[in-house]
């Protein structure tokens, strides 16, 4: 039987361990590659401890880790919005969650000491508020994802302009780093950095695992989610605080890194074969994308590292001129 013949749930086993094989090898190539080429043998031994390497275990294991799981938080969040909007373009960073994001972030930079506290409550905060407005915007007896897409995307745009005026008005210093940090990269980031947004992200991944049949339902129609007792109001505001709060914590430690929330969900939707946006494929796509885009920037002008998200940007526009015409070629 062919791949397009199986059963969507065989399909979903397959491709998770497809997935997971790809992500496993994409992280030894990326504990392998660096300044100095180190043999997967090295590797296991560092790992291991019987030879312990600072290289391997300081500087290139967290940055793999943290491609993985900030990739599979950007997947999530991603098919979140995606099944509360019901529009492949209700993504994070199409419709401004990002940009409130980084505005609070900008914010504890050029206001505050700009701490890795203030960055992480700063970009929470600023993704909080954007979303809210957008909810209330975009709520006119009743919801519609077509609305809320339409005025994220406006507000995106506000919001974009007024970051750009905050770097603007900023000290020298301050603008030059908040222009490069909103680039998007993992450059630089270590064990100190990752142990709060890891726990972040694990809890709020796994509170939103567990109403994963709930989301389901709504998934298939406002009328079947009431009448199997769910409830809709609160599913959506979870939805809404665990999407805001996994953008947040990765803007916080690595930027707004773009495109891989609105690409990974659609991916991996088509690979399982699902009818709704499945929350593990969209997880393990967005980590595949994101190790893939931060080991292409590691490589293409070595040994000078690109931003990730100057890779993942330019993926996720040939993505979304895809997207788009298929959209309109549907219409």
């Amino acid at each position: 039987m062919t791949a397009l013949g199986l059963r969507p749930e065989r399909r979903t086993v397959i491709l998770t361990l497809v997935l997971t094989a790809l992500i496993l090898g994409l992280g030894l190539l990326g504990l392998c590659y660096g300044a100095s080429w180190k043999s997967p043998g090295e590797v296991f031994a560092a790992l291991s401890g019987a030879e312990p390497s600072v290289v391997i275990q300081d500087w290139r294991l967290p940055r793999v880790l943290a491609a993985l799981v900030f990739g599979a938080a950007l997947g999530v969040s991603g098919a979140l919005f995606q099944n509360l909007t019901r529009n492949p373009m209700g993504s994070p960073d199409v419709i401004g969650l990002d940009a409130g994001a980084y505005t609070g972030a900008l914010v504890a930079l050029t206001v505050l000491s700009g701490a890795s506290v203030q960055l992480a409550v700063g970009s929470v905060l600023g993704g909080l508020v954007v979303a809210a407005v957008i909810y209330v915007l975009a709520y006119d007896r009743g919801f519609s994802g077509l609305r809320l897409v339409v005025i994220g995307v406006a507000v995106n745009a506000m919001v974009t302009a007024l970051n750009s005026w905050i770097v603007l008005r900023a000290d020298l210093e301050v603008a030059i780093a908040a222009v490069g940090w909103s680039a998007g990269s993992l450059n630089g980031v270590g064990w100190g950095d990752l142990g709060i947004p890891f726990t972040v992200i694990g809890v709020l991944l796994a509170l939103m695992a567990a109403r994963a049949h709930a989301m389901h339902q709504a998934a298939l129609g406002d009328a079947v989610a009431v009448t199997t007792g769910v409830s809709l109001d609160r599913l959506r505001l979870l939805m809404v605080l665990v999407g805001v709060g996994c953008t947040a914590t990765v803007t916080a430690v690595a930027g707004p890194v773009a495109f891989i929330a609105l690409a990974a969900p659609q991916i991996g939707r088509r690979l399982a074969g699902a009818a709704g946006v499945p929350l593990l494929p969209a997880a393990l796509t967005g980590a595949v994308l994101f190790q893939g885009a931060d080991l292409i920037a590691q490589m293409l002008l070595a040994p000078v590292a690109l931003p990730v998200g100057v890779v993942s940007t330019a993926i996720g526009g040939c993505y979304l001129i895809w997207l788009l015409t298929k959209e309109v070629a549907r219409a």
